[in-house]
């Protein structure tokens, strides 16, 4: 210690020590039940591509969006592998034993711009399951208005 100086002036000359917080994984929404026999079912716009996913700028132009669209009536607990097995119904390559698809969100980003968000894949043969097969469209963040982009590969 400096000759004439406290403790406390101490402190003050000292640079802080602030705590830096650790970043945090995105709170988890609750699993949801939904009674599909009282709730009213979502329109969720599906566009399916074989090879790959759509292109942001496929989406750019409201009105405008790919050809390749189904409409399916769903709800918020739908799983990936009921969604897969509803493009299986209307997409002959989903059928193939050794066709794998690859979901994502399509929905406009803080800044008016569409974004594309990898959700999760599935397998088109029901012996193979994949880690994403349960996963509800609640438990991947859906809000009502997203477009669902399918790549079958």
């Amino acid at each position: 210690r400096r000759k004439g100086t406290s403790a406390a002036a101490d402190a003050q000359n000292r640079p802080s020590r602030v705590p830096i917080p650790l970043p945090r994984a995105p709170p988890q929404r609750p699993s949801i039940t939904v009674d599909r026999e009282k709730t009213c079912p979502l329109l969720l716009r599906v566009f399916t591509r074989t090879g790959g996913h759509h292109t942001v700028e496929d989406f750019a132009v409201k009105g405008k969006e790919p050809k390749d669209e189904v409409q399916i009536y769903t709800w918020r607990d739908a799983t990936l592998r009921e969604l897969t097995d509803l493009v299986k119904e209307v997409a002959p390559a989903a059928r193939r034993k050794e066709a794998k698809l690859s979901f994502a969100f399509v929905y406009p980003h803080r800044r008016g711009r569409n974004v594309i968000r990898n959700v999760g894949m599935t397998f088109a043969s029901g012996g193979r399951r994949g880690s994403d097969e349960n996963r509800t469209l609640n438990d991947l963040n859906f809000q009502t208005g997203d477009f669902l982009d399918v790549a079958i590969l």
